[in-house]
């Protein structure tokens, strides 16, 4: 079966009869009239569409929880959305157990993730009633329980490995590899295991951690993760007589960039992660866990689109043409850092034959600063609407204000409605945390 995650543009997207493009019942071209450019869209149904893809490809196991990879796309909306939709979060920070927290999302069904998580973060994330400490080091270890024992509670905590497996995706987010930022080496869980046992008191450990990566096409990686797992859970379990009842795998499924991309669905990782567990659960005598996963990009990546307005144009004497628009890296930092390739229409031409090859550069002052290079589009028109799409992961979580230029906004379009779930931030805004000191004022 497919999935919205193979698909390039969201599941409502189509030509209205004043021939521009429409998502969510919303012409583009209005919305980039209405709320300025750029924009950031996200279509409500094809995130609805995938979390529910999810939950359907999982029903065979009434073990599995399903949890939203936070950092993808995080604002005060979606955690609505998720938590409508069943959905934990995973949260990698203290602005998203705050954003989370504000929301009035129920905390218990939150993870925070992370590879330094300070006194700051911990001790806000208990405040908060975050649900479970993924511990990612011997320091996270002694500083959790610190905490906990200061507070007179006992903190939830899974144990991040590195499962020693690579996943063929850019070697930036490869996360799983013995190589690697995150988690312990399997020959340090002894030593932690000791700790917890022995000294750490206030750290009741429930279960493994593990992720493999993202932007993931192949089945077979989620099967060999499964199976390293379990082999870890029968090992301790045999060692320290210590049954974990509760492992997390990670998200990583890929989506649909290009026509080159070619995604798996998520029925068939399920199919894959299902029949691990049933396979390596007999085979190392363990008791089926419950088992999380945490999607972020395939739940919101398709959804999301960016719009741009197109502005000055150069052809260089016997070399590219280069069509610049009114934002660039500061609100898609993806080209500059991962190579990474979009499919682009003109909102408001979007039948119009690709004539031209050309390279879509941002406004910042920076070389580097291109979103599309060489790609094949309609001749391109002052004041035309550029929508890129497969832009809601990671676009405006991975936002800055480099060049001092202000974050765009973002709405939310569903059934001919639109509204906007983050402001588009202002000189104000940009400025109020600036601070001349008096002895400047002389």
């Amino acid at each position: 079966m497919q999935s919205p995650n193979q698909s390039i543009k969201p599941i409502t997207t189509q030509i209205n009869s004043a021939g521009n493009l429409e998502i969510g019942g919303c012409d583009l071209v209005e919305l980039a009239d209405k709320y300025g450019t750029p924009l950031y869209v996200f279509d409500e149904t094809t995130i609805r569409a995938m979390t529910s893809a999810y939950k359907e490809a999982f029903k065979s196991y009434p073990k599995m929880k399903m949890m939203f990879a936070a950092k993808a796309f995080m604002t005060k909306a979606i955690c609505k959305i998720m938590e409508q939709e069943e959905f934990g979060l995973d949260l990698c920070s203290g602005g998203e157990i705050y954003t989370a927290f504000t929301s009035g999302f129920d905390m218990s069904k939150t993870l925070f993730n992370g590879n330094n998580k300070s006194y700051e973060d911990i001790n806000l994330a208990l405040e908060c009633g975050v649900g479970t400490i993924s511990a990612d080091n011997f320091f996270e270890l002694a500083l959790i329980n610190q905490i906990a024992v200061s507070k007179n509670i006992i903190v939830r905590i899974l144990l991040r490995i590195t499962p020693g497996i690579e996943c063929h995706t850019h070697e930036y987010i490869q996360t799983g590899h013995l190589d690697s930022k995150f988690g312990f080496d399997l020959t340090q869980i002894d030593n932690a295991i000791e700790l917890i046992t022995d000294e750490y008191k206030n750290l009741n450990l429930v279960g493994l951690h593990a992720h493999i990566g993202s932007q993931i096409f192949e089945k077979k990686v989620y099967f060999d993760e499964v199976e390293v797992i379990f082999k870890e859970l029968k090992r301790l379990k045999d060692k320290y007589i210590l049954n974990l009842h509760e492992v997390n795998l990670g998200g990583g499924l890929g989506i649909k960039y290009t026509e080159k991309d070619k995604p798996i669905s998520v029925y068939d990782i399920a199919e894959t992660i299902i029949d691990s567990i049933k396979i390596n659960s007999e085979k190392y005598g363990i008791e089926e866990p419950s088992v999380f996963i945490e999607p972020g990009r395939s739940i919101i990546g398709t959804a999301g689109v960016t719009l741009y307005t197109a502005g000055s144009s150069k052809q260089v004497p016997k070399g590219r043409k280069y069509q610049a628009v009114d934002g660039g890296m500061s609100d898609n930092a993806r080209p500059s850092l991962y190579q990474a390739e979009y499919t682009v229409q003109i909102a408001n031409n979007p039948e119009a034959d690709n004539t031209e090859k050309v390279t879509i550069a941002g406004k910042h002052c920076e070389s580097g600063d291109i979103l599309a290079k060489d790609i094949l589009l309609p001749e391109i028109q002052e004041g035309d609407i550029l929508c890129f799409y497969t832009t809601g992961a990671y676009g405006y979580s991975m936002s800055s204000n480099y060049n001092r230029i202000l974050k765009p906004a973002a709405v939310l379009v569903n059934n001919g409605k639109s509204d906007i779930i983050i402001n588009r931030q202002t000189y104000e805004q940009l400025c109020e945390s600036d601070i001349i000191p008096d002895s400047l004022n002389r």
